[in-house]
């Protein structure tokens, strides 16, 4: 009990000091140009707050939607151990069948095209 103690103390004051210096040595002055945008060195020629487009952010969702299948599929070595194998076999056939419709439904959506 004294080593957990000991170690969250240390912890606790360790961290108390770091934040403590970062903030007693941290530059607050910002000027202009530390807050302009970066543009490959050359001056901004417009605003940087202009709007992304959308599809930007469906190719991400996307993304992140077929990615999932890698976290799903992560344990299906172990599970050949499980008393009926058959059954997470049939469960991961059953996930990359829906994962691939999907994946034609984008397709043939024109979902994945970049450029019209």
């Amino acid at each position: 009990m004294n080593m957990i103690l000991f170690m969250f103390t240390l912890s606790l004051l360790l961290s108390i000091a770091l934040t403590t210096l970062n903030l007693w040595l941290a530059q607050t002055n910002p000027d202009s140009e530390k807050l302009s945008p970066y543009e490959c060195g050359f001056d901004p020629l417009g605003s940087a707050r202009l709007p992304f487009s959308i599809r930007f952010f469906l190719v991400a969702i996307l993304f992140l939607l077929f990615d999932l299948e890698i976290a799903l599929l992560l344990p299906l070595p172990w599970a050949t151990q499980l008393e009926y194998p058959l059954t997470t076999l049939s469960w991961v056939s059953t996930i990359l069948l829906l994962l691939t419709l999907g994946l034609a439904y984008e397709w043939t959506q024109g979902g994945l095209e970049w450029a019209e």
